[in-house]
């Protein structure tokens, strides 16, 4: 086999191995049962051994078969545990899964060493030499795990085409699915046993922690790029695709003899943080940009709104300290800037600065709505007027025109605060 087609069919079989995993996942995380998958991927060895106890043999299906029962008894297990409210779910899940991974361990190394099922064949895969393990499909060499991990691929799609409904409303809200007559218990075990059969069917060419990755990994960076069930599926698919590109070609331009597999699934770790940083609305660098944002926002309105009380009171001084709210030094001075550059302020005879008539009105909102949440919570809420007021300068900033409307007529438009102070007209 040339070189391009052993590349070609590595990645291929990588992928199609990958992609029923990514999408079963999806549903897993919609369902905060991420770990089950986990869970499920050790807990299905023992399965595969005790197949070969009873049957003698390690064809597919009596292994496919002993991996469903087992990921099936994994959850039902884990689930029968946390029922009990001795401990939470996720301690259940890890006591489980621990319990039946030693056990399936156990006998792979001990009762089967002599059985040609090596572990680390099962850990690690033998995606490499896949491609050199073929057979002959209407006169084309392919490689044999191809056509069974494109079959677990087409069941999947079937599966999903089929409990489309039931699986997303079972994800969203399970009290609806009651209600609606169908057992989100049938429908989440339904999903354990293609999970299992999935999971099995992609041992030997990819391994179990490639396995476990695909089920985590890629769904959770989809996640971080859309909310909607659609678009998801196909982002954990295509980055199950991509990963396993990138994999395999770090893998050949390393100086190092690293498994392919191993590599994937750093790959997919990799694309996790790229997007976790990048992420045009759950990103950090967008988090944290909108977290500038308003930490902006909010030092210009104090600043505003300090001027305008200085104004009610004819003092001439200006500070701009903020400490009370813990605002750093040069934020401040940033927001001042800014207010500056917006024609919010300008520089008074006395080289002070001093609010103009667009800043002027954008203060009054301010301390407006400081003063009305004040009256508010004294006389709905009944807090003391010494109080309300550190309440009232975070809230303040937070308050909608529709919002400070419906305060004041639900206060028959107070004049002044708890404090006697003027509240300013709308």
């Amino acid at each position: 086999m040339s070189e391009f087609h052993q590349a070609f069919w590595t990645i291929a079989v990588a992928a199609v191995c990958s992609v029923p995993c990514a999408l079963l996942g999806c549903f897993l995380l919609l369902k905060r049962m991420s770990m089950l998958g986990d869970a499920i991927g050790h807990g299905v060895l023992p399965g595969i051994a005790v197949a070969f106890l009873l049957t003698g043999q390690i064809t597919s299906v009596y292994i496919l078969l002993g991996a469903m029962v087992f990921g099936l008894i994994t959850a039902a297990l884990a689930e029968t545990l946390a029922a009990t409210g001795v401990v939470t779910e996720d301690s259940s899940l890890g006591v489980v899964f621990t319990t039946l991974f030693a056990l399936g361990v156990l006998l792979l190394s001990g009762l089967l060493r002599n059985v040609d099922l090596d572990i680390n064949c099962v850990f690690m895969g033998l995606l490499v030499l896949v491609p050199n393990n073929t057979i002959d499909v209407l006169g084309f060499e392919i490689p044999q795990a191809f056509p069974t991990m494109l079959l677990a691929l087409a069941l999947t799609l079937v599966f999903l085409a089929v409990f489309w409904k039931e699986l997303k409303i079972v994800a969203f809200d399970p009290a609806l699915a009651q209600s609606m007559g169908f057992s989100p218990r049938l429908v989440n075990y339904l999903l354990i046993a293609i999970i299992a059969g999935t999971t099995v069917s992609a041992f030997e060419a990819v391994g179990l922690i490639l396995v476990l990755a695909v089920l985590i990994v890629p769904a959770a960076t989809a996640h971080l790029l859309t909310d909607r069930l659609g678009p998801m599926l196909a982002w954990a698919a295509f980055f199950a695709v991509s990963g396993s590109v990138l994999g395999y070609l770090l893998h050949n331009v390393g100086r190092y003899s690293l498994d392919v597999s191993g590599l994937i699934a750093v790959m997919l770790g990799v694309q996790f943080a790229v997007v976790l940083l990048l992420a045009p609305r759950h990103g950090l660098i967008a988090k944290w940009w909108r977290h500038l944002q308003l930490s902006v926002r909010i030092a210009q309105e104090d600043i505003l709104a300090r001027l305008y009380r200085a104004e009610e009171s004819g003092e001439r001084t200006y500070a701009l300290p903020l400490s009370e709210h813990g605002v750093s030094p040069w934020l401040v001075w940033f927001a001042h800037r800014q207010l500056v550059r917006l024609g919010l302020l300008t520089g008074g005879p006395d080289g002070l600065p001093t609010l103009t008539e667009s800043g002027r009105r954008l203060a009054q909102y301010v301390v407006r709505s400081h003063r009305l949440w004040e009256s508010y919570a004294g006389a709905v809420l009944e807090i003391p007027p010494d109080h309300v007021h550190s309440a009232a300068a975070l809230v303040e900033h937070y308050i909608g025109p529709e919002l400070q409307d419906e305060i004041a007529q639900s206060l028959d438009q107070p004049p002044t605060d708890p404090h006697g102070k003027s509240i300013p007209p709308r």
